[in-house]
């Protein structure tokens, strides 16, 4: 594997806060058995897997890592919960930094076509078709706070909650972690009264888009953040079709590859952004 890919791939930087958090490798007592892989290697083939969009038998032997290692150990990992520490490890880095933004949080959905598997639904909107959705709450810079997935047939209202007010604590350059937006920016499709109250009730000031009375475009700027976001996690391949049978392999697969995308954080507003 080159040693330019890798990089680009897993930086170094990234590696040392998602290396601690990987299952250690133990030797059988008796001797023999699998001889241990590295695991920057394989984690990086996972990720190989993930932006290119290819299938797990099509992993170039270049890595120095056999598909069915890297399929077995992603499931290992998978079966373990480690999906969502690394992008929870990047977010505490990123809080602790004081880089991000909690002035406000930016909600949105998105739909994932699906050839098979659990979390799908039939999407009303696409002739009936099986899909399912993206749910992402991110900062106001578009950063990724926490992810979910459901059912295309799920309304988008029916994730608000659980996803903004469901945000774990994150880490503040001082004081206590923080899990709370000032302000919620969505269109109209998460409006309803029940929302407004149980916001406002949790601190948080709502601007969501009125039916009827008001335009999403309304949010401007801060909806196109968010498409921005949802558009560099469709950049992994893996994901713009999905082919994974198990729900946990899909969450698994949002998981990894929100931390890559929470690291290379926008750091600079576009002109679009000023607008």
């Amino acid at each position: 594997m080159g040693v330019g890919l890798s990089q680009r791939l897993v930086p170094d930087e990234l590696w040392s806060l998602v290396a601690p958090l990987l299952p250690s490798f133990a030797s059988r007592p008796q001797g023999g058995g699998t001889a241990p892989c590295d695991e920057r290697a394989v984690f990086t083939a996972v990720v190989y897997v993930l932006t290119s969009g290819c299938a797990w038998r099509h992993l170039p032997e270049t890595f120095g890592v056999s598909p069915a290692t890297a399929h077995r150990r992603f499931s290992v990992w998978t079966q373990g919960g480690l999906w969502r520490r690394p992008h929870r490890a990047v977010s505490d880095e990123l809080g602790a930094r004081g880089e991000l933004d909690w002035t406000s949080a930016i909600t949105d959905a998105a739909s994932v076509r699906t050839k098979k598997g659990s979390l799908t639904g039939r999407n009303p909107v696409d002739r009936g078709k099986k899909g399912s959705t993206l749910h992402m709450p991110t900062d106001a810079q578009g950063i990724p706070l926490t992810l979910g997935m459901s059912g295309a047939n799920v309304h988008d209202s029916q994730a608000l909650l659980p996803q903004v007010l469901g945000t774990p604590p994150i880490r503040s350059p001082r004081g206590p972690p923080r899990r709370r937006p000032g302000r919620l920016r969505a269109d109209k499709a998460y409006h309803s009264t029940e929302h407004l109250k149980r916001l406002r009730g949790r601190g948080v000031v709502p601007h969501i888009a009125r039916p009827g009375i008001e335009s999403s475009e309304r949010l401007g700027r801060h909806h196109r953040k968010i498409e921005r976001s949802i558009s560099w996690l469709f950049g992994y391949r893996r994901l713009t079709v999905r082919y994974e049978r198990k729900g946990t392999h899909l969450l698994a697969s949002l998981g990894l590859t929100a931390t890559p995308t929470s690291y290379k954080k926008p750091t600079k507003p576009t002109t679009r952004d000023k607008l």
